[in-house]
Order: C-alpha cells, then structure tokens, then sequence
C-alpha cells in the first residue's frame, strides 16, 4: 500500500510540475509589475481551468504526504538505527584504543630525528 501511495505521491509531482509550467504568465514575476490584475491571483486567474487543476493536485499532493508520513511513524519502532544493526556502541569509560598502554602517544618523530621512517632494503 506504500508503494501505491509513493507512486501516486510522485506523479502528482510531475503533474504539479507541469500544469505550473503551462501556466500563463501575467508580466513579472508573481504577475506583479505590469499585466494589469495585480497581485499574484486575480479574480480571474483562479477561475482558469489550469488554475483548478493546480488547487486540485496540491490538494492531493498534500493528501499523500500526509499519507506517506502517517505510513513512516507506523513503521518507526521508537528505536535508533544502531540498535537495528544489533551493534553494541562502546561505553564512554572504556580507552578508545585498548592496545596502547597508558601515558603512551603515537607522535610523528622529531624534526631532528634521524631515523628513516622506513626501513632500508638490504
């Protein structure tokens, strides 16, 4: 049923999409600045039929999010996803690295250091 709704949800998406596009534009952006009907929707512009389809597939749009939501707050169990993976995160007194002794650091060596960092081939 999920995957019904994800599919409807989608195409009204792309539906959405395209009756925007087809949409008349009335001069500037929003229909402000000349075209004469002022503001974003004139009286006359909500009555078109693109203008209709528009409410229309919004209104459904929604419908299905809201939908998809009430799907994913189903199937949430109230858990993290690490204790769906069945991993065990280490405790916060625990050493982070347990094969170092303590006191001891991994440090580069010292600029006057004259060791090679590897070992000559014989």
């Amino acid at each position: 049923m999920e995957n019904v709704v994800l599919i409807v949800h989608l195409i009204l998406a792309l539906g959405l999409i395209a009756v925007v596009l087809l949409q008349r534009s009335e001069g500037g952006g929003l229909g402000m600045g000349g075209g004469g009907g002022g503001g974003a929707m004139s009286g006359r512009a909500a009555a078109t039929a693109l203008g209709k389809m528009t409410w229309a597939l919004a209104a459904a749009f929604i419908c299905t999010s809201i939908t998809l939501t009430i799907f994913a707050a189903e199937n949430a169990s109230g858990s993290s996803v690490i204790d769906r993976l069945g991993v065990t995160p280490p405790a916060l007194n625990e050493p982070a690295s347990p094969d170092l002794p303590d006191g001891d650091l991994l440090l580069p060596p010292a600029a006057d250091d004259t060791t090679p960092l590897v070992p000559a081939v014989d």
